[in-house]
Order: C-alpha cells, then structure tokens, then sequence
C-alpha cells in the first residue's frame, strides 16, 4: 500500500541536513524506524507505515517529522504516531535520555496524580534522530479561553510543581541574569527593526534591571524553563507536558511567570485586551502559591512582566503579529512605571 508523504517546507533540500532525504523516503525510512524503534521490531509482520509528514523545520539546524504507524492487535488496527526529532549537529542522546528520566520518576502513563510525559521509544542514527511517541489530545492554547481554563490552570501548577520536585538532574542552569540577558539582546534587535524606538527600549530594558535586581534568589531546582499552554495536552483527564529541550535548574518562579506572560500575550492578540485571562492566571499563580509557598509570589509576577518584555521582540518574528508589537511595548511600559515617558 502506498504511503503518504507530506513535506510542505521542502526539507529533504535542506542542504545541512542531508539525511531528510531519507527520512522522507518510506522505502529507506521504514526499517530505519523498525531499527529504532523496539515496539515496531516486536510487531514483526503486524505493522505497517502509513504516513509521514514534516510538522515543523528550522532550516540547517532542526526538524520534527511524524510518522504513522499502523499495528494490528487481535485483528483490529491501532494507530501509533511517532514524533522524530533531527538535529543537523548530531543525534541528541541527551534530550531521549531526559526524557526517559522523567518517564521512569512517576511521569509515565499510569501516574497517579494524572500528570506525564510522552514516552521516549527510540533512536535512529542514520537520521540523527531519537522518536517519542505521539501524545493524543488537546492543545492547552485551544481551552484556556474555555468556561473550564481555571480548572485546567490549577492542573497545570501542579504538573509545574511535579517537575520541580523530580530530583531528574540537569546540565545547564539559567538565572535572572541569564533572563535579562537575553533581553537585552532581542530588544537590541528590535531597536535595529524600529530605530525611532531606541529610547523607549532602552528605558524599558532599565527597567526590567531594575526589577530583576529586586527579585531574591531562590534555591535553583530542575524548572521546564520554556512552560507555555502550547507545551501541554490534555488526554481525558490526563495532563501531558511535552518539549523538554529548555530543561535546566533555575528559578520554579520562571516557569510560572513565563506561563502567565503567555496567556496575557495571548489575551491581548487573540481577544483585545490584556486582562480577558486574569481569572486563568489568578487561577495558576494561586494554586502554585499553595504547593511552593508565598515566598514565590513576587518572582511569579517579575517574570511574567519579563516574558511580556521578550514577547515584544517575538511578535516581530511572525508577519501576522507584528501589528500587536507596539501594544505589547506600551503594556510593558505601563507594568513598568514607564507610561509617562510615552504621553
């Protein structure tokens, strides 16, 4: 039977990344995956590729391709996705490795608590690619505007407080320094974009020193560090987190703070005003307040104000956001003390 190959940003001429060719080609890409991946060794003759596609590409340096598999069990046929992460500078043991950590300390499917990770199921050398399996459900970014998004929000802190409290180790660390630094560097790029700017970005990135300074440090604990709706699912009643590539110890404040600046960019972009979520966050930021302490809430809230602050270069990314920058700009600056200077 023939198979479906979708490639919708022509990845197999990424000239960095030969090996897509391959990985796009059910004939070379089928026992590559069967080497791989043990679940479809053990299926013998019982499975079958029905689809690949190119989910998303970052030309010379990433691409996420997913396959669908077809496996018969007791004569009925089971669908399984599965998600290959290529990276043009090797093979990253590392990132399968972490995740199989978080699978193995209570974060498989059977969890308690209804909190867990997709599974790690495989390597494939030849595409330097490492699988995991496909995660069914919805997108958190699709419910938070929905009448049950509280509910969900407090499911989210303390999916957040889980992975804080994993003990699953980390090889890099960010801090508030590390966050302001790279402020300062998007909004550099910003100022390139929008030289009648400069001014206001310079005040707003003084600003943002100012605050960051008036954060106390907490002990560093293992944090997402990239924790936004879109990198969870919802499966039933089951909460997935996915996309671990962030992971490092840091702040738990980060996590929280950057999710609510998620939603309040998110407010503002798709309902019109910036405050159309604040029961959702006030839903979060509480019922993290309860799990890790009051001690937290002012790092909550500094970070949030910080995620904003890069959200105003990330808007310049995308042609369809550009148009919600300078809003952004001047919510930052009224969280900032800074609206004056802009009369």
């Amino acid at each position: 039977m023939s198979v479906i190959v979708h490639d919708p940003f022509n990845v197999a001429a990424d000239p960095k990344m030969p090996f897509l060719h391959a990985a796009l080609e059910p004939e070379q890409a089928w026992p590559r995956l069967q080497g791989g991946c043990a679940r479809l060794r053990n299926a013998a003759g019982q499975a079958r590729l029905r689809s690949i596609k190119v989910v998303r590409h970052k030309p010379g340096r990433r691409c996420l391709i997913e396959y669908e598999v077809e496996l018969m069990r007791s004569n009925r046929a089971e669908v399984l996705g599965l998600l290959g992460k290529a990276r043009a500078k090797g093979l990253d043991h590392k990132a399968h490795d972490l995740l199989r950590r978080f699978w193995e300390s209570d974060f498989g499917p059977d969890s308690p608590d209804g909190i867990s990770v997709p599974e790690p199921v495989g390597l494939v050398p030849e595409f330097q690619m490492w699988l995991q399996a496909k995660v069914p459900g919805t997108l958190l970014t699709e419910l938070v505007l929905k009448k049950e998004g509280e509910q969900w929000m407090r499911r989210v802190a303390e999916a957040a407080r889980k992975i804080h409290q994993s003990a699953v180790p980390a090889r890099r660390s960010h801090m508030m320094r590390d966050e302001l630094d790279i402020l300062h560097q998007r909004l550099g790029e910003v100022a390139q974009l929008r030289p009648e700017w400069h001014p206001r970005l310079e005040r707003l990135l003084a600003a943002c020193e100012r605050l960051g300074a008036s954060v106390p440090e907490l002990a560093a604990l293992g944090i997402h560090r990239d924790f936004y709706p879109a990198q969870v699912i919802l499966s039933d009643a089951r909460i997935y987190v996915v996309d671990f590539d962030s992971y490092c110890n840091g702040d738990p404040a980060l996590d929280i703070g950057n999710f609510i600046g998620h939603l309040t960019e998110q407010s503002l972009r798709e309902l019109g005003e910036s405050s159309a979520l604040a029961e959702q966050e006030r839903a979060l930021e509480e019922r993290f307040i309860e799990l890790a302490g009051e001690s937290c809430r002012a790092a909550v809230g500094s970070y949030a104000t910080l995620t904003l602050v890069r959200h105003v270069y990330l808007s310049t990314q995308f042609a369809e956001r550009r148009k919600f920058t300078e809003p952004l700009l001047e919510l930052c600056e009224q969280r900032l003390g800074l609206a004056r200077y802009c009369r």
